[in-house]
């Protein structure tokens, strides 16, 4: 999903200035006619015509509310919001698993449960009512199809020495995507340590680290890749206008290809200066017309299940998951112990 980009685009939606602070209208006034949103990357088009886009222009065309919004990576958002933790800049978060977890537990946000929040699954909000998801997807990898016959099917052919300097991931712990790579492969390999030691030989064949796993789609579909990690939402979206992305998902143990949900999680900022504005938000970014379009526009999966889509997209998207086999991360553990599965990491590669 472009979408776990970590460089901060600081893409401030009607506001040209790239310092937040100098904004017009950031006061904590109640009645300021602004939201500002922090968020990982893959919802806004680059061309204008994502999900975010539509529903930033819908919220504020019936609200008259303008939203501010600084996108970032996954790791990134909930980083300068932590660093902002005294004197609140963002108003939303919207990150991905498992860092909706840590930012929860951070303090960063507040308990708020957004209308239509009780037509989302159980397993895609948090227990203590501070998260919601707003957009549903799944982990995933891209494949050049012109340079490649057919997408790989297994870890173990990423090893072949034809994948060398062609194969990137984005990196753990910045990263939503990249971090998504290491906790996929612990499920698969069945371990931490067995898959510690895959990456370490996966290593020969790595460009190296990607702050953006955006920016990897682009190099794939050109061809100066040959594979890279990605999610469902944002590679269906970019294959409109990248033709040669091909979306796969290596095997797991039992030899079906497996992936688990990567929603993009949204909550309200502890101390927000614009909390009225926030709610309203998330609240529209929940209803019945926003979420219809999750697909249609953005290329991802409703996170209401009592919104059916069966627009072009939904279909598409459909027929990319058949027969591959979906499970749940222990999010607990892996927010109770991300630090140390990083380091872990990098000392396995040499990052």
């Amino acid at each position: 999903m472009p979408k776990n980009g970590a460089k901060l685009a600081l893409a401030l939606a009607l506001c040209a200035t790239p310092l937040l602070a100098a904004c017009s209208g950031t006061s904590a006034g109640s009645d300021a006619k602004e939201v500002t949103v922090y968020s990982a990357d893959g919802l806004k088009g680059e061309k204008g015509d994502g999900w975010y886009d539509k529903t930033f222009k819908d919220f504020q065309q019936q609200t008259g509310i303008k939203v501010n919004y600084v996108e970032g990576g996954s790791g990134e958002v909930v980083q300068r919001a932590l660093r902002e933790k005294s004197n609140p800049q963002a108003d939303v978060l919207v990150t991905l698993p498992p860092f909706i977890q840590q930012a929860d537990g951070k303090g960063l946000l507040q308990k708020y449960a957004p209308q239509g929040s009780d037509q989302v699954g159980g397993a895609d909000k948090g227990s203590d009512g501070t998260w919601t998801s707003v957009v549903n997807n799944y982990f995933g990898f891209i494949y050049n199809k012109k340079e490649l016959k057919q997408a790989p099917t297994t870890w173990e052919q990423l090893l072949d020495g034809s994948y060398k300097n062609k194969l990137q991931y984005s990196t753990p712990g910045v990263a939503g995507d990249g971090t998504a790579v290491l906790i996929k492969a612990m499920h698969d390999f069945g371990g931490k340590d067995a898959a510690l030691a895959y990456l370490n030989k996966l290593q020969a064949n790595n460009v190296g680290p990607s702050a953006s796993t955006g920016k990897l789609a682009p190099k794939v579909d050109k061809g100066e890749l040959h594979v890279a990690n990605g999610d469902v939402q944002m590679n269906y979206a970019q294959s409109k206008t990248m033709p040669n992305l091909g979306i796969w998902f290596p095997a797991g143990q039992g030899g079906k290809p497996t992936t688990f949900a990567l929603p993009y999680a949204a909550g309200l900022v502890t101390k927000a200066p614009h909390s009225d504005n926030g709610k309203k938000l998330l609240d529209f970014m929940l209803s019945q017309q926003a979420q219809q379009e999750v697909s249609e526009i953005g290329g991802g999966f409703s996170a209401r299940q009592d919104v059916k889509a069966v627009d072009a997209n939904a279909v598409a998207l459909t027929k990319i998951m058949n027969g591959v086999e979906v499970f749940e991360p222990d999010w607990a553990d892996i927010e109770k112990n991300l630090t140390s599965y990083v380091e872990d990491w990098k000392s396995a590669t040499g990052s």
